[in-house]
Order: structure tokens, then C-alpha cells, then sequence
């Protein structure tokens, strides 16, 4: 069995940084309903009801953007209306929800 350890510190209200044996391993900012967690790893966001179960977390690993190299020849990509609309459309969708889950919790604590 390997050693382990893990410390929650509050810094103040709506700031935490967890510790491990290794050093700092994230940051958390939020209350419970909302909080964004920055790690070695990646962001992590979640939103959700407190006392309820119910949440939705994503998670965006970073990524190393590398250059391909570009060839003459290629076509500029397409602008397409449509998908553009459809994603701003579910990006409110969750920023509406996230608030909302703000407020019940702040309403909750």
C-alpha cells in the first residue's frame, strides 16, 4: 500500500487549494453550485443543485496546439451559420443554469 496525503486549505471564501504529498495539485474556485477547478491535468467545471444530487461537471484537458504544416493547395474551412447558432445557443443554455444553480444555493446557504 503507497503513502498518501491530501489537504483542503481555505484561503478565503470561495478560494481552496488541495495539497498533496507532491505539492499543490489544484485550485478551486466557486461555492457548491458552481465552481471552476484548475489542475496539472486540465479545468474542470461543474454546476449543479446543492443537496440534491443533481450536477453536471465538464472537463477540458489541456492540449499542446502543434502547427501542422500547410499545404497551398488547401481550401479555407467553411463558415457555416447554422452550427455557429447551435453552439451559442447551447452555451447560454448552460450559463443560464449555472446561474441558476447559483442562486438556489446561495438562497439554500
Amino acid at each position: 500500500m503507497g503513502f498518501r496525503f491530501r489537504k483542503s486549505i481555505k484561503l478565503f471564501p470561495g478560494f481552496k487549494i488541495n495539497l498533496t504529498h507532491k505539492g499543490i495539485s489544484s485550485a478551486t474556485l466557486g461555492k457548491p453550485g458552481a465552481s471552476v477547478n484548475i489542475g496539472k491535468k486540465g479545468t474542470r467545471t461543474s454546476v449543479g443543485i446543492p443537496g440534491t444530487g443533481v450536477s453536471y461537471s465538464k472537463h477540458r484537458p489541456y492540449t499542446k496546439k502543434a502547427n501542422p504544416p500547410q499545404q497551398s493547395t488547401q481550401q479555407p474551412p467553411v463558415f457555416n451559420p447554422v452550427n455557429t447558432t447551435q453552439s451559442k445557443s447551447k452555451l447560454w443554455l448552460w450559463i443560464a443554469f449555472g446561474v441558476l444553480c447559483f442562486m438556489i444555493g446561495a438562497i439554500i446557504f
